[in-house]
């Protein structure tokens, strides 16, 4: 059957798959704002381009990154932090534009977190190969927020496990426009990026972009 029959239909509506306690995918919850949220990334670059960093142990990261809000996460030989300057600028992280304050705020209120006004958002910027390995958000002072994290472009392979690395890892198809949230018992839960596949998306090219917001401090 053709698919131009359906072309004028509305797209599906959002939904709602929990994944783990406390863990939700708001499948396609982000979809009407990605071309916006994708906008507020390029005016960010501009600002404070991505770069590849280095780890603690000297590696340097397949994923390139920036961030915006009053923190920013930063890694290099000292070690992991936030931060409220660019260490490449040493001026302080652009502004986090409204309409990202709003999605991450309603996203958590959906999925059962009232009130989440995060200061922080690490944008990250995948290309072919590049992927995130399993890892818990723990450098933040306040472990009683919620992490919301939004895709937008390419799609990818969220690695979701539990609070010891050794816990069962299960693997979630995200795209474009769906968003996760956990917090409570799974707030320090491990989990990554697998490696990307090579694609290109009407929105962002041959990248995938994520926006992981917290409330560093």
């Amino acid at each position: 059957m053709s698919d131009d029959l359906f072309a004028d239909l509305p797209p599906p509506a959002p939904a709602t798959e929990t994944i783990a306690p406390g863990a939700v995918i708001l499948h396609r919850f982000a979809t009407k704002d990605a071309a916006g949220l994708i906008a507020g990334i390029s005016d960010i670059e501009r600002k404070a381009p991505f770069r590849q960093m280095v780890t603690p142990g000297g590696y340097q990261m397949s994923v390139a990154m920036t961030s915006c809000g009053t923190f920013g996460w930063v890694t290099d030989r000292q070690g992991y932090r936030y931060a409220t300057h660019d260490p490449e600028t040493h001026v302080p992280w652009p502004a986090m534009p409204p309409i990202f304050q709003q999605l991450a705020t309603a996203a958590a209120e959906s999925a059962g977190y009232g009130r989440f006004l995060p200061n922080s958002c690490l944008i990250n910027r995948y290309e072919a190969g590049s992927k995130l390995s399993l890892h818990q958000d723990r450098d933040e002072q306040d472990l009683a927020a919620p992490i919301v994290s939004v895709s937008l472009g390419l799609p990818a392979i969220f690695q979701f496990g539990g609070i010891n690395r050794r816990d069962p890892i299960k693997r979630h198809r995200l795209e474009n426009g769906d968003v996760v949230v956990w917090g409570g018992p799974t707030r320090l839960a491990y989990h990554g990026i697998a490696e990307l596949k090579p694609g290109l998306h009407p929105l962002s090219g041959s990248y995938r972009y994520n926006l992981t917001f917290r409330k560093a401090g």
